[in-house]
């Protein structure tokens, strides 16, 4: 019965990060578009840094997420990995952020097979760095649902504060072709 109580924790906590009562940064601290993306360094699930500098000339999704391996954020990262070719047809990439550890994303990668890079920012300094708000639940913290597009120039060309996971992956390949014209 207790451990029954512990998940109902996690699964309220988790429903919190989704976007209720977030107490954290406004999303008025986010980089506003047409705005240069904050460069950052994380280390993927193959524990080897990826900096924002490396995909210039590239599209780049940078999706902030709650916790490895929950549904909302499951359907989110099976919905991006199905629509894979389609962004390595629109020169883009994929790059998910939680506050989970490499060890977690490794985990999750291996169990789930994502081709594209998951980084972990434990101590929430890209999450802080691009205004995402973080909500805590005891020791447990999780960052709020939302997405960058930002451009092969390194400009955010979009900000999403909030997702829906059944159709964002969707909802970015429409605006990365809008884009393009």
């Amino acid at each position: 019965m207790m451990r029954k109580g512990m998940w109902t924790a996690v699964l309220v906590a988790v429903v919190m990060a989704c976007g209720f009562g977030l107490k954290a940064k406004a999303a008025s601290d986010a980089p506003a578009v047409g705005a240069a993306a904050p460069n950052f360094t994380l280390p993927s699930q193959e524990d080897k840094p990826v900096s924002l500098k490396d995909y210039k000339g590239k599209w780049v999704v940078l999706y902030f997420y709650p916790k490895d391996q929950t549904t909302g954020c499951t359907i989110e990262a099976h919905n991006f990995q199905r629509d894979m070719p389609k962004y390595d047809a629109a020169n883009a990439v994929v790059l998910g952020v939680s506050l989970d550890t490499v060890e977690g994303h490794k985990a999750w990668c291996a169990k789930d097979t994502f081709s594209f890079k998951l980084l972990a920012d434990p101590d929430h300094k890209v999450v802080d760095m691009y205004g995402v708000p973080v909500a805590s639940h005891g020791d447990m913290k999780f960052a709020a649902r939302q997405t960058f597009l930002i451009s092969p120039e390194g400009k955010v060309v979009k900000f999403w504060p909030k997702v829906d996971v059944q159709t964002h992956s969707e909802e970015v390949l429409a605006e990365i072709a809008a884009n393009k014209k």
